[in-house]
């Protein structure tokens, strides 16, 4: 597919940007704890400017001292860290990137701890249960809050930037001024729409006065707010179409409140562009260029929606984390060298809310931006044991540093278990995933040996300097009387088809992996009930992937016994115990399926320092646990030899 509307340059305002590839803001962590950005920050920007976006956005910055929600946020609320913004503005500007930083007050959305200060939004409403009560705003201090708004942006300019972008999304404090259900204010920023909107219009108002139109000037808004009571997509339409009338040169429509953050950052199952209808709505009421976000990862549909007229730009989020190369590979036309996003939401949602570096299951270059790769300096022998994607990680990274690897694997395919979670229902781009490592492993010219099981034989007979051992995970067994009942099946086998389980059927084990096996059955019309040992089924399972897990269940009437701990297998069900000691019978299943998790696998536990003297334990060959970790230590282990 040629993506030719994709590259075409666009007018924001006073800003031309190259392409209509943006980088979203998105909190990282990368920043000093004095609110300056920092080395790590720099190279992290600048290796998306190299990947070919037009227009990249720093990540949500503090505009108002005592507002700070996290302790690694980048803040212009003073002169001292205009320095360290000049110092990645003009490293972007290198590549011919545009480059905008986004002005944020969290608001309700703060932490007051973080922020060494109460927090504030329109009306004293908790964002949700567990977050601070927000104290009301007074009148006063609305104004006083736009002030805010124009200094931060003025501070930006003299840094060097070309735009900035007011943070009125998200539940955020200009969004708990926009939506009647968070404001509840009976002075002049209450009530009525023009009223409301007073807010906002005010800081462009203050913005464009301090700037002179010099820089672009752009507002990110909900599409809706995906809440009883809060904005409809009629709403923000209104909403945007005012703004446009206050001056302002850009819009980028995200979606949803923090309580609903499925629609912010959508799981696996959700396809790139679900927002696409209301951003549509938002467009038709501008005239001014429109960003869509929402889950975008390859780009073809991305062109569709600015070929079409229905979006301007389009943000890849979490895909420029993955892979902050990826509009450079549409446009030499080889994406089969991308690593795509799985939005598993491992590594970046998570570290960005507890304060840490955010990091990337696909990608475990992410956070290492500032520590490039280094070739070897002495060329080794590397044997890599096991071909799941730890293993094909420690390979394609240990090649690219100049090392000669081959990746053994016992099974005719590769991608190990990861292979496998990609079965599921909404789970095919783990497969993407798969494919890509494999890719770069071949590129690369990493060797690989499939259908064979290295021994200590074949590593005496090939004599590595290096062995990795990236054997995996087996499904858990645990000592429980008639487990061994040659009749159960394990989940695994179900999954990929070796094995047929009848119509109705008792998953053991509902976990993560239990679960998503249970849902694979329920979609393919079996009845099944799941049966786990924890009070919760899908206790692991991360908030917004279990939004949609359950709805299967819902959906494909699956059932569930929870606190049930398991004490014998028989050919069609078990026997368990509750907490109250009691025992109960459940029988009459044409199959038990054993889905109980993982343990480790490493056959080489012991005898390997007799065999080779540099070697790894990476990933749940270590310990079973998620793929992020297998990525990373393979990563930190191929970096290093």
């Amino acid at each position: 597919m040629k993506f030719k509307y994709m590259f075409e340059p666009i007018q924001i305002g006073p800003m031309t940007v190259k392409n209509r590839f943006v980088v979203p803001p998105m909190g990282n962590n990368f920043a000093n704890t004095d609110g300056t950005l920092s080395e790590q920050s720099k190279a992290y920007y600048v290796e998306r400017a190299k990947g070919e976006f037009g227009l990249i956005t720093i990540e949500a910055t503090v505009v108002h001292k005592g507002a700070k929600g996290g302790p690694r946020k980048p803040c212009l609320y003073d002169d001292s860290t205009i320095e360290s913004f000049r110092n990645v503005i003009d490293a972007c500007h290198e590549y011919g990137a545009k480059v905008s930083v986004q002005l944020q007050n969290a608001g309700p959305e703060g932490n007051a701890k973080n922020a060494g200060a109460p927090i504030k939004a329109a009306s004293a409403i908790s964002s949700v249960y567990g977050r601070d009560i927000p104290e009301e705003v007074t009148t006063e201090e609305v104004y006083e809050l736009v002030k805010g708004y124009g200094e931060a942006a003025e501070r930006a300019m003299k840094a060097g930037i070309d735009a900035v972008e007011i943070h009125m999304a998200h539940g955020y404090l200009v969004n708990s001024f926009l939506s009647p259900r968070t404001n509840k204010r009976v002075d002049e920023f209450g009530g009525s729409f023009e009223n409301r909107m007073r807010f906002s219009r005010l800081i462009i108002e203050e913005i464009k006065k301090k700037t002179q139109g010099k820089i672009a000037v752009l507002a990110r808004i909900n599409s809706c707010d995906e809440i009883l009571g809060g904005l409809s997509v009629q709403d923000s339409a209104a909403i945007a179409a005012y703004l446009e009338d206050c001056g302002l040169d850009g819009l980028h429509v995200s979606r949803a409140v923090h309580i609903k953050d499925e629609f912010m950052w959508a799981p696996t199952t959700i396809h790139g562009g679900f927002s696409a209808d209301q951003v549509e709505e938002i467009k038709r009421a501008v005239t001014i260029p429109v960003i869509t976000v929402g889950r975008y990862t390859e780009p073809q549909f991305a062109e569709l929606m600015v070929r079409e007229g229905r979006a301007d730009l389009v943000a890849f989020g979490r895909q420029s984390i993955a892979d902050p190369h990826m509009p450079l590979y549409a446009k030499e036309g080889r994406l089969e060298d991308m690593i795509p996003c799985i939005a598993c939401l491992q590594g970046c949602v998570p570290n960005m809310y507890k304060g840490q570096p955010i990091r990337c299951l696909t990608n475990p270059m992410t956070g290492h931006e500032s520590e490039p790769l280094k070739m070897a300096e002495t060329p080794k022998k590397v044997m890599v044991i096991g071909g799941g994607v730890g293993g094909l990680c420690a390979g394609f990274v240990a090649k690219w540093r100049g090392h000669d690897v081959t990746v053994y694997e016992k099974t005719d395919k590769l991608g190990g278990n990861m292979r496998l979670a990609a079965y599921p229902p909404g789970k095919g781009d783990l497969t993407n995933m798969v494919r890509s490592y494999i890719a770069k492993c071949e590129k690369a010219g990493v060797k690989i040996v499939l259908n064979t099981e290295v021994n200590e034989e074949l590593i005496k007979t090939e004599k590595p300097d290096v062995v990795i051992v990236a054997t995996g995970a087996k499904t858990l067994k645990p000592n429980i009387p008639g487990i061994d009942n040659p009749e159960l099946l394990n989940g695994s086998d179900v999954l990929e088809g070796i094995k047929a389980p009848g119509k109705k059927v008792l998953v053991v084990g509902g976990g993560m992996v239990g679960s998503e096996t249970a849902a694979f059955l329920g979609e393919q019309q079996h009845d099944v009930t799941v049966i786990e040992f924890r009070d919760e089924i899908g206790a692991d399972v991360i908030h917004e992937h279990k939004i949609f897990l359950m709805k299967d269940f819902k959906e494909y009437s699956i059932k569930g016994y929870t606190g049930a701990k398991v004490c014998e297998f028989y050919k069609d069900g078990v026997t368990y115990e509750t907490a109250d000691g009691k025992y109960h019978v459940l029988r009459g299943f044409d199959s038990v399926i054993l889905s109980m998790g993982f343990r480790n696998y490493n056959p080489f536990e012991e005898g390997l320092d007799k065999l080779v003297k540099e070697h790894y334990v990476v990933g749940d060959a270590v310990r079973a646990r998620r793929a992020i970790d297998a990525t990373a230590e393979a990563y930190e282990v191929a970096s290093k030899i």
